[in-house]
């Protein structure tokens, strides 16, 4: 009676031994991405708001991150295997979270930033679009004067929104 259990799970086992060799088999290389892909370029995102330094910001993020986590190098555009490309669609600032209730209080009142961008990752080789994000919604909350470190954060959940969807590719 023990016999085809144990005949099942070693048939079990064996299976998911060859999917995980015919995963492989495939090539994708680091984070889940073909495995012709081993340069990439960012290009500057399309800018529709009136925040200079997001744009900037985003990218300079994108960059340092891209090759620590999906293992690509970064190359021009007219020479990568793969393209992100995107249009920041909204930043603001100052929106209000919470107000201290105590008028005498030294806590400032909290505040939110909200980062909303349309982002893709393109196999330049085969034309395919590999991960695609419209209206993509990231927030941080700050207190005063703590906007630089929200907008840091923001950008890096739109860079982490990537490479997990990037990693997801498999």
């Amino acid at each position: 009676m023990n016999q085809p259990h144990h005949s099942m799970r070693r048939s079990g086992l064996f299976s998911l031994a060859l999917l995980l060799a015919a995963g492989c088999a495939y090539g994708f290389a680091g984070g889940g991405l073909p495995a012709h892909v081993k340069t990439i370029a960012v290009i500057p995102f399309d800018n529709e708001t009136t925040s200079s330094e997001i744009q900037r910001e985003l990218v300079d993020a994108f960059r340092a991150e891209l090759h620590n986590r999906l293992g690509v190098r970064e190359a021009p555009e007219v020479r990568a295997n793969a393209i992100v490309r995107g249009t920041i669609q909204r930043y603001e600032v100052d929106i209000p979270v919470a107000y201290s209730a105590d008028n005498r209080a030294t806590t400032t009142a909290l505040r939110m930033l909200q980062l909303v961008v349309d982002i893709e990752l393109v196999d330049q080789v085969t034309g395919e679009t590999l991960w695609e994000r419209k209206g993509l919604v990231t927030d941080a909350q700050y207190e005063e004067r703590g906007e630089p470190a929200a907008r840091k954060t923001a950008i890096r959940h739109v860079v982490n929104a990537l490479v997990e969807g990037a990693q997801s590719q498999w």
